[in-house]
């Protein structure tokens, strides 16, 4: 992919996934705008993508309100003068239970996921209608966001949430030629290294150990590199015609993620629906397609046999 001439803004890429989005836009030619609430971890960051030959500037700011998004739009088009990609990345976790959450845990994440997701996507929209020649935004999805988990009512929100407005974005800015899409990624980072299925993983990735197949295939999972080149094709020319779309990428599985749609529909003759007559024909009809909730897990293989 050549991102030549391209200006990005990465936001949260001061270290793990945002890091590996935003090495590799610059890689491919693109100069790049890091975010990071901690300078040092910014500076850090710009200065692995500059001594490998990119470029790219830091912009220190805490993802979420309108002056925050503007800071970076206006740091983008100030250095080097436009901005084409917008990767939304960044993010936070305060998991606990629905009746130990609090108000401030929800809120922190809806303010980083949800709203961080909004203002700066609102920011460079604004940005991209001007200038006049189309742009790519790239925003973040998660697997709890599709289908749940236990312990994230508000990381589950936020994506949930991050998602449907990528639906709505897409159609609206259609006619810019601006193409709105979300990544639904799984890699080893700070937020994964917690979840106890994926430990024995994060602990090989650690030790520089190859993750087997079964990590790397029926999981999708790896490292935050192994998810980057998503980012750089959807940022990308050969990208122009995808828009609206949900793609899930984690070590060497890439998926497209279907949108809601209607499993089981059946018609009253007329009369609309009582609560007798949905429990007449529920068991027949519809208790055979009902959802899974949480994330199906396949079941790994026996030690000794083939993966």
């Amino acid at each position: 992919m050549d991102l030549s001439g391209k200006v990005a803004i990465v936001t949260g890429s001061g270290r793990g996934l945002g890091l590996a989005y935003a090495t590799e836009l610059a890689r491919a030619g693109a100069s790049v705008v890091v975010n990071d609430v901690d300078a040092a971890v910014a500076e850090e960051a710009v200065a692995s993508i500059t001594g490998a030959g990119g470029t790219a500037v830091a912009e220190v700011v805490p993802v979420g309100t309108s002056e925050a998004a503007q800071a970076l739009v206006d740091r983008a088009v100030e250095e080097f003068g436009r901005l084409d990609v917008l990767v939304n990345n960044a993010g936070i976790l305060r998991d606990t239970t629905l009746w130990k959450m609090s108000d401030d845990d929800f809120d922190a994440v809806i303010t980083t996921h949800l709203r961080g997701t909004f203002t700066c996507t609102r920011a460079a929209a604004v940005r991209m209608r001007e200038q006049g020649e189309g742009g790519r935004i790239i925003c973040v999805g998660s697997p709890t966001g599709q289908v749940g988990n236990f312990g994230q009512t508000n990381y589950a929100a936020a994506k949930a949430g991050i998602v449907g407005m990528v639906r709505t974005w897409a159609m609206e800015l259609a006619r810019a030629e601006i193409t709105v899409n979300a990544i639904v990624p799984v890699a080893a980072t700070s937020m994964t290294e917690t979840v106890p299925f994926l430990k024995p993983y994060v602990d090989a990735l650690k030790a520089g150990d190859p993750l087997p197949p079964f990590a790397r295939q029926q999981l999708g999972f790896g490292s935050p590199q192994d998810a980057a080149g998503l980012v750089a094709f959807l940022a990308s020319d050969a990208a122009a015609g995808i828009t609206g779309q949900a793609v899930g990428i984690g070590g060497d599985r890439l998926a497209l993620w279907s949108h809601p749609t209607e499993a089981v529909v059946e018609f009253a003759d007329g009369t609309g629906w009582s609560a007798d007559a949905i429990a007449a024909i529920w068991p027949d009809r519809f208790a055979g397609s009902q959802q899974t909730v949480g994330q199906q897990l396949p079941e790994e293989p026996a030690k000794g046999t083939a993966e």
